[in-house]
């Protein structure tokens, strides 16, 4: 074989390997079952820790009072009250102590005290064995999608979207019930009770009945997400959505990045929960809105659709369990979501 055509092997069989070892990996992420964690019992401990934006130690002290009142004890990370500009601590500092966390057996369950920004800084540094043997719940939301997909993607865990420490009432019997009602059902969720979640009826709905694992998130995070090893299949999947702070016009991209990958293409069911926009400058509105926006994208499809779902950077967030089987059902009364 002359050297031009030794050259061309080269690349054409580096082209190959590199496809089929990309295709192997999405199919077997495609077909993992649920690793649920064990549940929590009295006397179990939660570790808080801070790996995206900063809070200080009196802003998650609502929280530790309150998980400490449910029979646990908590464990408080090197992060909390650490700061780097909007970090909790620099990239060592975050990584560390999550891993810490990760990997320590008396832990079983961990509290992400805020979301912001970070975790995607980090999540390449971040080593899942120990986890892998001994899963623990992951809890948070925002930013800790990228946490949730990847741990789902890569080990197929379950974990919990839901409030976290900057979320919790400073003034337990001062908070609204609805503040209440979505703060206990994380307790629910890690003590392994039933839930069932409903959202009012709404014209945009698609009525019907599917039985799928949940994942989802952040709409930004899962975008970001694309094309790495932190992607989430949804072929098979109920897939619930949500953002703020974005315009019509970043919606509108951030959808059909999803749309041009597939991940519209074989789900189970869609649920859209909160979406709170920021305006669009004078002048430059978009012209749909966000229903428009989703249902152009879902168009072709017959799954069952629910929007204003309990979910999202709004006070009626539900704690969910991302990586379990549950029931959507949607009809002229609401939609209703049933873990398994």
């Amino acid at each position: 074989m002359n050297r031009k055509h030794f050259l061309s092997f080269l690349i054409t069989a580096g082209a190959t390997t590199t496809v089929s070892k990309a295709t192997s990996v999405v199919s077997d992420f495609s077909e993992k079952t649920s690793r649920i964690p064990p549940y929590l019992k009295k006397g179990d401990t939660i570790g808080i820790t801070s790996p995206a934006s900063f809070i200080d130690l009196e802003n998650v002290q609502p929280a530790v009072q309150l998980i400490q009142s449910w029979g646990f004890n908590t464990k408080i990370g090197a992060t909390i009250g650490k700061r780097d500009f909007i970090l909790g601590g620099n990239d060592a500092e975050r990584t560390e102590d999550l891993q810490l966390m990760l990997d320590d057996p008396n832990i079983k369950a961990i509290m992400c005290a805020r979301g912001g920004y970070g975790i995607v800084r980090i999540i390449d540094q971040l080593d899942f064995t120990k986890f892998k043997r001994n899963p623990k719940w992951i809890i948070g939301f925002s930013d800790i999608t990228l946490l949730h997909n990847h741990i789902y993607t890569n080990f197929g865990i379950a974990s919990i979207h839901s409030k976290m420490c900057n979320s919790f009432p400073k003034v337990w019997p001062e908070a609204l019930p609805i503040q209440i009602e979505t703060i206990l059902s994380i307790k629910q969720v890690i003590n392994g009770e039933p839930v069932r979640y409903t959202a009012p009826y709404n014209s945009n709905n698609r009525n019907g009945r599917v039985e799928g694992t949940l994942v989802g998130g952040n709409l930004s995070l899962i975008e970001t997400a694309a094309g790495t090893c932190s992607d989430i299949v949804t072929d098979g999947k109920i897939l619930f959505l949500e953002d703020t702070e974005e315009q019509l016009y970043s919606l509108d991209r951030m959808l059909w990045n999803l749309k041009r990958s597939g991940k519209f293409d074989k789900l189970k069911g869609l649920i859209i929960g909160g979406f709170r926009l920021k305006p669009d400058p004078e002048g430059e509105e978009f012209s749909k809105t966000l229903q428009e926006i989703i249902l152009e994208k879902i168009k072709e499809y017959d799954y069952p659709v629910c929007f204003d779902f309990p979910v999202g950077h709004q006070i009626n967030n539900f704690a969910l369990k991302c990586g379990a089987p549950h029931t959507l059902n949607i009809d002229q009364n609401g939609s209703s979501l049933t873990s398994i």
